[in-house]
């Protein structure tokens, strides 16, 4: 296992969920502003594009436009002029074919436009993924805001603001992740918890359906996932005392076609797990990060949130089905085929708001269809994703919850002792949201790791009111530790074994330590990823060698780059703060201001 560059340790008092939040924005905010204005000087040095992202809705964009088929989405990133899902493909790889940029080259990685938007009051930075379709890139940002642009110049083309409610309970931020695309329409999930179609060319609705109401503390934030004619999107909510589910809806109509619950009702499937039906009305389960699709099995995969209360679980005896697990669907119907619990009766707050990766890999003589899944944990799983068997379950981050995962995929967890507990790792967990990258060719899984601790004090929560803020239960304090970091690793899915990793920089600060940027990387032996003091990092693939850095002037909260050719020239783009950058090798088809 290789590793390289150290980081600083980290400490924070407690504070409830609600005060980190606020401070995050804050420091958010802060940094945003000072980064920025170096960023617009050192591009003005270099002479190239700044793009200002007025709301003004845009002309309608110019040049050829075609419609894209279930068949283009299936074929994801075979053709690598265009980005067309969150994960570049449906199983959520984020691994390009592209070879232009290299080991031997990406230090001639250069800026070359810059696109800019205003501040989020209140939010964080960009957590999306932009797609990219004949040349043209599409952007979502924070409050529902949205942007078509020329992805050879930055140029923007049209401009879309959602008009949300006053009334609306958003736990984390007010982000959005990314568009889903097909035909000729773009969907977003929305704060108020709507889905809607936009049309590509102008960013005009189409049409608005109302997936849930926002007064009952539901939300949207993940990027939609288009299967056939549907349109399948999950709630956020499953901090204000909601029942999660998992919805589809006609992509051409914006009908809804089916529902999944992810608590089950009264004498369903799994209600055996809960104590009672009022619990199950308010069980949490919220589902807020994109699913993966197995076109061949029909097969849909989603990761659930933590049940309610989050931090006290004596009011919720039993494994609280189908919370922190994973979910395995039939795109046409929403039946539930299978599922693997990561952590039953969950009180850390161990989401799986991890983002389900698909790959076929070879163990020993045998091929097996499986879904990797780096959970937050600490553990990571690779699973038979046609039946959801256990093949892999190791630790990637420090743990002390679990002595180890059984044959029964269940974990084998360590007594607490009395209503105290110290926990590695924390509520934010081994992983978050961030999304990893899976190399099919050197069969390596990229994902961002945090070395965390936490003591906690377990108390009953108040009482809890559906759709309202959902008392938690219990205190936490955060310890800090000369071996506190986030970094980015690479393992061996076979296996689960670590083959190396880089640690990131760290702050003083606990509410930063777990933001860093997802993972893309490239058949060149490259992965693209960003750190939380700003920096785009490239790394080679099977050595964890870092070959290349520049700082974007904002943190890399959770969003990942993407790649891409146009015009004989490979880009990369990375959302860092309220900005997109382009960079590409000098030469080509360069921006001019």
């Amino acid at each position: 296992m290789v590793r390289s560059t150290s980081s600083t340790s980290a400490r924070e008092p407690s504070r409830s969920k609600d005060q980190r939040s606020a401070d995050l924005d804050g420091a958010v905010r802060e940094r945003v502003l000072f980064r920025r204005n170096r960023m617009r000087r050192v591009l003005r040095t270099t002479g190239l594009m700044i793009v200002a992202g007025s709301l003004a809705v845009g002309a309608q964009q110019s040049g050829a436009l075609h419609p894209v088929s279930n068949q283009d989405v299936i074929d994801g990133l075979k053709d690598p002029t265009r980005w067309l899902t969150f994960g570049g493909n449906y199983s959520n790889h984020r691994f390009s074919p592209l070879t232009h940029i290299t080991p031997r080259n990406v230090d001639g990685l250069r800026p070359q436009w810059l696109f800019q938007t205003e501040v989020p009051a209140p939010g964080r930075g960009f957590e999306t993924t932009p797609l990219v379709v004949d040349g043209v890139m599409y952007v979502t940002g924070n409050q529902n805001t949205a942007w078509a642009l020329d992805a050879r110049t930055g140029r923007r083309i049209w401009s879309y603001r959602r008009k949300l409610p006053d009334l609306m309970r958003v736990c984390c931020g007010m982000v959005n992740r990314g568009f889903a695309v097909l035909g000729d329409r773009l969907y977003m999930g929305t704060l108020d918890a709507h889905l809607v179609a936009l049309d590509r060319r102008t960013g005009a609705e189409v049409w608005d359906s109302i997936v849930e109401e926002p007064k009952n503390g539901y939300a949207i934030t993940l990027a939609p996932l288009v299967v056939k004619n549907k349109v399948v999107v999950g709630v956020a909510g499953g901090d204000y005392a909601t029942r999660g589910f998992i919805d589809a809806y006609d992509a051409e109509t914006g009908k809804r076609a089916w529902r999944f619950y992810t608590v089950p009702g009264k004498g369903e499937r799994g209600s055996e797990s809960w104590p009672g039906g009022e619990e199950m009305a308010r069980g949490g389960g919220g589902v807020w990060t994109t699913g993966a699709y197995d076109p061949v099995l029909n097969l849909v995969y989603f990761g659930t949130g933590n049940p309610n209360p989050d931090y006290w679980g004596d009011d919720r005896a039993g494994d609280n089905l189908y919370t922190c697990a994973l979910v395995a669907l039939d795109a046409d119907t929403g039946a539930l085929r299978w599922h693997f619990q990561f952590t039953p009766h969950d009180i850390h707050d161990w989401d799986a708001a991890q983002v389900p990766v698909l790959g076929d890999i070879s163990f020993g003589a045998r091929t097996r269809k499986v879904v990797m899944f780096a959970n937050r944990n600490g553990f990571f799983y690779t699973l038979d994703r046609e039946n959801g068997q256990m093949l892999v379950a190791k630790p990637f981050t420090a743990t002390n919850w679990a002595r180890q995962i059984g044959p029964d995929g269940r974990p084998v967890v360590l007594e607490n002792v009395g209503t105290r507990e110290k926990c590695l790792p924390d509520q934010r967990g081994g992983t978050n949201f961030m999304p990893p990258s899976f190399d099919p060719v050197r069969q390596l899984f990229f994902v961002t790791a945090r070395e965390t601790c936490v003591t906690w004090v377990f108390e009953r929560p108040a009482t809890i009111t559906p759709g309202g803020p959902a008392p938690s239960g219990g205190a936490r304090r955060f310890e800090g530790g000369p071996e506190q970091y986030s970094a980015l690793r690479a393992i061996d899915p076979t296996t689960g074994e670590l083959r190396w990793e880089h640690r990131f920089r760290g702050y003083p600060s606990q509410i930063t330590l777990d933001l860093s940027g997802g993972a893309t990387s490239t058949a060149s032996g490259l992965v693209f990823g960003g750190d939380n003091d700003g920096y785009l990092n490239a790394f080679d693939s099977t050595t964890g060698k870092l070959l290349w850095q520049f700082q974007t002037g904002a943190p890399i909260w959770g969003a990942p780059p993407i790649t891409y050719m146009l015009d004989g020239r490979q880009w990369v783009v990375v959302p860092s703060g309220v900005t997109i950058t382009a960079f590409a090798l000098p030469g080509g088809s360069r921006a001019t201001r």
